[in-house]
C-alpha cells in the first residue's frame, strides 16, 4: 500500500496543476466513477472510489445488515510532512446516502431461525414493508478521515455518522446521533482493541491489481472493522410534539444508548484509486 501511495504521489508531481475552480467532471470508460474527485484541487494526487458492498453494522440490540451499496468517494492530498489527508468530494456527496432496511421493521419483530429458508425470507420481506418497515441511512456529519498508510496498524477511515431512521410514525427527523454527539466509527483493516464484553475482530486489506498503465489500482475484498464505539441514544423521532414519547420507544427497539464495547461495524469495500491526471484527461 506505501508503494501504491508512493507511486502516486511520484505520478502527480509529473501532472499539470488542474484549474483553482471546482467544475463538473464527467470521466469516461475505466475511470467514470470518479467525477466526484476533487480535480480543482492542485494537491490532490490521487482519486479515491470506495463502496461498501456488504458487511452489517449492529448498535445495541439491532443489526442492520448492507444490502445496498453505500459509495465514499473523494481524493487524498499530499503533504509536505509526507501525511495524506482525505479531501471530500467535490460534489459534496463525500458519503452517499442509501438506505438500508432494518429487520423486523418497527415491531422489531424477525421471523424464528429454524423455519424454511423461504417462509423465514417471506415473512422478514413483509415485516420491512409498509407502514412497520424502517429503513436506516449512515450520514456523514463531520470530515471524514481517510489514511491508508495505516490501514492494518490504526484507523484507517473514520467517519463521524448520525443513522436516520425512515417510517411514516417516526417522521422526518428521527435520528441516532447528531453532529455535536455523532457515531465514530474508526475502522482498521487491522485487529481491534475494545473495551470489555467485546472481543478482538480483525478485518483484511484486501487484494490489489492496477490497470491503464498503473493509472488505476483496484483493491477488491477488503473488510475495515471497529467494535469499540458507543452509540447515543435516538433523537426527533415522533416530530417536537411527540419526540418525548417516541424516543425512548426507539431507543429500546434498538437496544441505545449502547456503551463502546457492545457495538460492532463491519464494512466489506471495493477500493479504486486513480491518478487525477488520468481521470481529466478521459473526459
Amino acid at each position: 500500500m506505501k508503494r501504491l501511495i508512493t507511486a502516486f504521489a511520484l505520478l502527480a508531481a509529473m501532472a499539470l496543476p488542474v484549474s483553482a475552480s471546482a467544475a463538473v467532471h464527467h470521466p469516461t470508460g475505466a475511470f467514470a466513477n470518479f467525477g466526484e474527485c476533487p480535480l480543482s484541487k492542485s494537491t490532490v494526487f490521487a482519486c479515491l472510489y470506495s463502496e461498501t458492498v456488504g458487511g452489517f453494522i449492529q448498535t445495541g440490540k439491532k443489526t442492520v445488515p448492507i444490502k445496498n451499496p453505500v459509495v465514499l468517494q473523494g481524493g487524498l492530498e499530499l503533504t509536505g510532512s509526507g501525511a495524506t489527508p482525505f479531501v471530500p468530494a467535490e460534489g459534496g456527496n463525500t458519503l452517499t446516502k442509501v438506505p438500508q432496511p432494518v429487520p423486523g421493521g418497527l415491531l422489531g419483530i424477525t421471523a424464528p431461525t429454524w423455519w424454511p429458508s423461504i417462509l423465514r425470507d417471506l415473512f422478514n420481506e413483509t415485516i420491512n414493508n409498509g407502514f412497520t418497515g424502517v429503513t436506516a441511512t449512515m450520514e456523514l456529519v463531520g470530515p471524514a478521515q481517510v489514511n491508508l498508510n495505516v490501514l492494518t496498524t490504526g484507523n484507517a477511515v473514520v467517519l463521524p455518522v448520525r443513522v436516520k431512521l425512515s417510517n411514516p410514525f417516526l417522521g422526518s427527523g428521527c435520528y441516532i446521533g447528531s453532529s455535536s454527539s455523532p457515531i465514530r466509527l474508526n475502522l482498521t483493516a487491522g485487529t481491534t482493541s475494545p473495551p470489555l464484553p467485546n472481543k478482538p475482530i480483525t478485518g483484511y486489506p484486501g487484494n490489489g491489481s492496477e490497470s491503464e498503465g498503473g493509472a488505476l489500482s483496484t483493491i477488491t475484498g477488503q473488510k475495515l472493522v471497529d467494535n469499540a464505539f458507543a452509540v447515543p441514544g435516538a433523537n426527533g423521532c415522533g416530530g417536537i410534539l411527540f419526540s418525548w414519547a417516541v424516543d425512548p420507544f426507539v431507543n429500546e427497539i434498538v437496544g441505545v444508548p449502547s456503551a463502546a464495547g457492545t457495538n460492532t461495524a463491519v464494512l466489506e469495500n471495493n477500493l479504486k484509486l486513480a491518478d487525477p491526471a488520468a481521470v481529466k484527461a478521459s473526459e
